[in-house]
């Protein structure tokens, strides 16, 4: 580590786990813009957060694939969404004490922006940003390895039970009944919008369901008609 290194950013760097060349690096991953539209001349963490996501989704679909072979692709898709989403992201950076090093503006300081899951998730992927640039594909894997994967190990466990529309798949062909069918429908404008489901089984109605998504639809109803089953 540089000497003139900011002693924050030192211990930070130490914390993440990468001894980096160039420091700036990790400064600008802290740097939000609410804090650079205040400072003159400094660059946001925005490209670096670009980067980082795209490296955040190939090092998960690498560790899924290989240290989970035996999962279909929809499963390994569904693991990669348990950790690589703002909720679990700021969990991680929380763990790796991103908060108190961001650079904020004053009105954001002053609303928690360093406690906003939105902010700490986008600082933890420019942050990895910052490392891949710094000393390339390994570290930028080790510190993904490090800090995110683990929780997949977490999350694994619980595909089965957050897949509700396989699980009454599976119920419905041991009863010897047709697949489940769905019928959905939304209402509320385009930016909004929320979406109801039902399922039926040979035309009897077991499950309704509401979510922010069709799919999220689906899996609630399909949980309701799942316990009517068993």
């Amino acid at each position: 580590m540089p000497n003139d290194a900011p002693p924050d950013l030192a211990s930070l760097a130490v914390t993440i786990g990468h001894e980096f060349s160039n420091i700036d690096l990790l400064r600008q991953a802290m740097a939000h813009r609410s804090w650079c539209a205040e400072t003159a001349g400094e660059h946001s963490n925005e490209r670096l957060e670009f980067l980082g996501d795209a490296v955040l989704g190939w090092v998960i679909a690498d560790i899924a694939f290989r240290q989970f072979d035996a999962l279909a692709e929809g499963f390994l898709t569904d693991l990669r969404k348990s950790v690589v989403n703002a909720s679990a992201l700021a969990e991680v950076a929380e763990s790796i004490g991103i908060g108190p090093h961001l650079l904020l503006g004053k009105g954001e300081a002053l609303a928690g922006g360093a406690e906003k899951p939105s902010i700490l998730s986008d600082a933890f992927e420019a942050v990895l940003g910052a490392v891949y640039l710094d000393g390339g594909t390994e570290p930028a894997y080790a510190m993904v390895q490090r800090w995110v994967a683990p929780r997949m190990l977490t999350s694994v466990g619980r595909l089965n039970q957050l897949d509700h529309k396989t699980q009454l798949q599976e119920l419905a062909a041991r009863a010897g009944r047709s697949a489940p069918v769905y019928t959905v429908t939304s209402t509320g404008p385009d930016h909004a919008k929320s979406f109801q489901a039902t399922v039926s089984l040979d035309g009897d109605l077991l499950g309704e369901g509401s979510g922010r998504s069709k799919k999220a639809a689906e899996q609630s109803a399909a949980s309701v008609a799942a316990a009517t089953l068993r």
